[in-house]
This record gives C-alpha cells, structure tokens and sequence, in this order.
C-alpha cells in the first residue's frame, strides 16, 4: 500500500504544480530576479504548494497509526501558511522565526526531543534541561537550512529527495513503519515536483517547499534513528552534511566580515561552484553527487563498528574542510589545510 500510495503522491504531484503554477502568477507569488539571485527573469514561486498538497494526499491515504502524525500535521499547517505568506509578502526573518518556532513547539509537545546522546565506549550523555532547548534548535535549525540552499533550479528538491530516499531505507531496514511511510509519501511528492523545477524551471518550490521540506525532514531524522547505538544524531548530521555545512559557515563568514546573521550573500556553495565556472545543471549534479556521497557515509555509519564510525567522521570532516576550502566558502584566503599541504611539499622537495 505505501508503494501504491508513493506512486499516487508522484501522479498528484505531476498534476497539481501546472495549476500552482497559474495560481502563484494570478496572486504575485514571484521571484524577482536581483543581483544575488542566478535566475534573470520573473518566475512563479510557492510550487512547494504542489508538494504539500500531494503529500497530504498521501497522509490522508495512508494516516499512519502514531501518536506523531496529527502533530506533524499540524506543524507542517504553520510551516504552509508561514511560506505562503512568505513567498506573497516577503515576511520579515522576525516573523518567520516565531512561526517556525511555534512549529517545532507542537512536534516537541508530542513527546519527540533528544533527550540523550551515545557517546564512545558505552557513555551516554544525559541533556535533562537542555533537551527541548536542543531539539527546537534541530528542527528550527534544518527547516532554514533547507531554505538556504535552495539557489538554483532543482537543487534544494533534489538534495531533499535523496535525504528522503536514505532515510526511507533506514527507517526499514530498522522496521520503523512510521517514518518509512512518511518519508515515502514525501519522496514521491518531491519526485513529482522536480521535472517543472530542474534547470530550466518552470516554477520555483519557493519558501513554502524549502521550509516545508526541512520541517518534516528534521522531524523524520529525530524519529528514524533510534535504534543507532553510537553517536546517535551523527547519523542525521552525516546525511544532511550539505545544507548543515552550508549553513553552519553562511554564519562563520557572516561574523568574520561583521554583517547580521539573516543578510543575505552570493558565497553559498552554489555560488561558489557557479564562479568555478560549472554551468546551473553541473553545479546542481554536483553538489547532489556530494549529497549522495555522505547518504553513503550515514547508511555505513549506521551500520559499522565503533572504529568504522570514528574513521567515517573524521573522513567526513576532512571532505567538508576541503570543500570548503577549495571554494572559498568562507573567504578565498581562507585555506589552513591547503596552506599546510603545500608548505609539507614544498619542504619534501627541498630535502
């Protein structure tokens, strides 16, 4: 029946963005083109409208037996409107940030929040006080992270797809029908979507889709992995490896060069493999090929001894540094791990 319903949320999908589509033009839900945007002219946005409708499609389809689905329901309502309003009006950060708090409120008053941490060599790290304030960090957290990497046609869809896809696979692997079911519907809502939002795109998912997919994406990956014995939010942290990183130093470089945290810049990932010269749909491949790569790593991760998981961290962090050197995601002169390669070779060759 999920597969049936999967395929039903993919058709709807397919059949809904045409008429989101004309609505988002009819109401003035567009994206004007400026000079930190790639687009050059006027395009419909609030196409995340498409996902959530199929998506709900699917949930009243389905109506997974748990104490969680109306909840995150519920949430996702507030993160819809909030997006809605968002892509018509341009709300303030302020005012989205209430709303996306009081989103993460209903899924924390359900019962879900990280009330613990595995650490190495059988510790556990117990969070008492510091639960709740942790797990609406998480959600609110991933629901903008998601937003921020939504730059370019079919980018942020695309990333969110394989997430979804990874954590479906998990989350059965590990019998955990709940999420299973979820993610499923949502990939088969994000998968319908694309095809109108790759390069060239014909609508953009806009903040209703960004942030909707990083709300119900955060919930998913605090419920889907609880049976992971070591480090246990490594294994979401490794999967969304690229809208974190991409997000933890948007912040670094924002405080380095002294501007507010909610300005916005051109020196996303993105923007960065754009100035290297790779066209829309390269960069886009690209960086979904590095989503790929760490949904690997989390899928070994999950599965691998504590030895294993030490060496994919640490490999992990070393890709990511390298990255964010190699594309000057900070700053161009910013690059320890480079300098000190070069200096080693320099000295080898001397000898």
């Amino acid at each position: 029946m999920v597969y049936v319903t999967f395929l039903i949320c993919f058709l709807a999908a397919v059949a809904v963005t045409p008429l989101v589509r004309k609505l988002a033009i009819r109401i003035g839900a567009t994206d004007l083109p400026n000079a930190r945007k790639v687009h050059k002219k006027i395009m419909p946005r609030m196409g995340g409208l498409a996902i959530y409708l199929a998506f709900i499609i699917g949930m009243l389809i389905m109506w997974p037996d748990s104490s969680f689905t109306l909840p995150l329901i519920i949430g996702s309502v507030i993160i819809i409107i909030t997006g809605v309003l968002d892509d018509m009006y341009s709300l303030s950060p302020k005012v989205k940030i209430v709303a996306h708090f009081f989103a993460a409120l209903v899924i924390v008053n359900s019962g879900i929040s990280v009330t613990f941490i595995n650490l190495p060599f059988n510790g556990v790290l117990h969070l008492y006080w510091l639960s709740i304030p942790l797990t609406l960090l998480w959600i609110m957290g991933i629901t903008n992270a998601i937003n921020l990497i939504d730059g370019l046609d079919g980018l942020a869809v695309g990333v969110s797809s394989i997430v979804l896809l990874t954590i479906a696979g998990l989350s059965l692997t590990e019998g955990n029908f709940f999420v299973f079911t979820v993610s499923a519907i949502l990939l088969g809502s994000t998968l319908g979507f694309l095809p109108y939002n790759f390069h060239p795109a014909k609508i953009f998912m806009g903040d209703t889709g960004s942030y909707f997919l990083g709300y119900i994406i955060s919930v998913l990956a605090l419920l889907g992995f609880k049976n992971v014995t070591l480090f246990s939010l490594v294994v979401p942290i490794i999967l969304l490896a690229v809208p974190i990183s991409d997000t933890l130093f948007a912040i670094i470089r924002r405080l380095v060069n002294r501007k507010p945290l909610t300005a916005p810049d051109k020196s996303h990932l993105h923007h960065c493999l754009l100035r290297y010269g790779f066209t829309q749909s390269q960069t886009v491949v690209l960086i979904y090929g590095m989503s790929a790569m760490f949904a690997l790593a989390a899928i070994l991760f999950s599965t691998s001894t504590l030895l294993g998981s030490l060496l994919i961290i640490v490999s992990v962090m070393l890709v990511i540094e390298l990255v964010v050197e190699g594309v000057g995601l900070v700053s161009a002169n910013y690059k320890p791990l480079l300098n000190t390669y070069k200096r080693l070779l320099s000295m080898a060759k001397v000898k």
